[in-house]
């Protein structure tokens, strides 16, 4: 697989890497099979992903444990990436940013992870009750100590304000520049996908004239770009896609389009609707690394597979011409 090099630590990974996420956190059944999510890990190592993304309050903090048993075996193979700075409650997430904490946090995950450092420690969420440069501080703190080789930064979850007419991601950047001042951001990390492309406004440019690498999340759309979804499926309470607005019924009928775009584009090149998004994601910049997540170990070898496609120009005009999605957090 093509390696990327991200940001100023330099960090190589393959151009496609597996989230770990859906293995034990957000979708339905993620918390069974373990044996399943190993073998689907095993096989996105083996087919050249060498990211994995995960994070402490996956479970909270099964995820890590269920990478701490490959990366016991498999250590030169990994680059691994996890995050700190939210607490999973019973009811709701709590941010949790004070320096005391950012540090235990830290040295809890090696523990889980099995491993003496972390190469890319990220900040889940900026906690509004403590000073973003003081949260920061406390993870350069941990690089110093060689507990973690680079510092990365998420903005997932930010959502666009129809009503105030507000730039998505611009409140990320304002904070991107403060923290910047205080330790090198080696990686940014928010949602880009065909049917989410708000990045490419402000946030994507701002990295990479940064020379900071940029991790896709959610690059197939929590799945609905692999056109293996149909409307009116139904999801369980405990699947994150049953509070989502595209993922009702009528929205998800009503953005069939974008998928059936991706699938004529997919038939002449011999590939799915899922690894033409990933070719998209990765069209948008050398510095763009699709964490594409999955629990199957047939879904991450596919996923793997994309980056041996290269979209032509026509497929590229075609994808920037389907209609936009709907379905609305406001």
């Amino acid at each position: 697989m093509e390696r990327r090099t991200i940001g100023a630590a330099a960090l190589e990974v393959g151009a496609i890497g597996l989230g770990c996420m859906p293995m034990s956190w957000a979708y339905t059944g993620s918390q069974q099979r373990g044996d399943r999510s190993l073998r689907a890990v095993h096989a996105a190592l083996d087919a050249g992903s060498s990211l994995l993304d995960t994070a402490d309050m996956y479970g909270p903090f099964t995820n890590e444990l269920l990478l701490g048993r490959v990366l016991k075996e498999r250590r030169t193979d990994v680059f691994v990436s996890t995050k700190c700075g939210l607490l999973a409650g019973e009811q709701h997430i709590v941010a949790n940013g004070r320096p005391g904490y950012i540090r235990r946090a830290c040295d809890a995950s090696l523990r889980r992870l099995q491993t003496d450092v972390i190469d890319l420690y990220q900040l889940h969420r900026p906690d509004p009750e403590v000073p973003v440069e003081e949260t920061w501080g406390a993870m350069a703190g941990l690089v110093a100590a060689g507990k973690v080789r680079a510092l990365g930064f998420c903005a997932i979850g930010a959502r666009a304000s129809r009503r105030s007419g507000a730039r998505l991601y611009d409140t990320t950047v304002s904070q991107l520049e403060r923290v910047q001042q205080v330790f090198p951001v080696s990686a940014v990390q928010a949602e880009l996908s065909v049917w989410s492309p708000e990045a490419l406004d402000r946030l994507l440019p701002w990295c990479e004239a940064r020379g900071i690498g940029f991790l896709a999340a959610m690059p197939l759309g929590n799945g609905f770009l692999t056109g293996t979804l149909t409307p009116g499926m139904g999801f369980e309470p405990d699947d994150v896609r049953a509070r989502h607005p595209r993922f009702t019924a009528e929205m998800m009928a009503a953005n069939q389009p974008v998928v059936s775009g991706l699938r004529r584009v997919a038939e002449r090149h011999g590939a799915t609707p899922a690894q033409v998004a990933l070719a998209w994601v990765l069209e948008q910049g050398a510095h763009v690394v699709p964490v594409a997540g999955t629990k199957q170990e047939r879904w991450a070898v596919e996923n793997a597979r994309a980056a041996e496609l290269v979209p032509t120009t026509e497929d590229l005009r075609e994808i920037a011409e389907l209609p936009a999605a709907r379905g609305s957090w406001d």
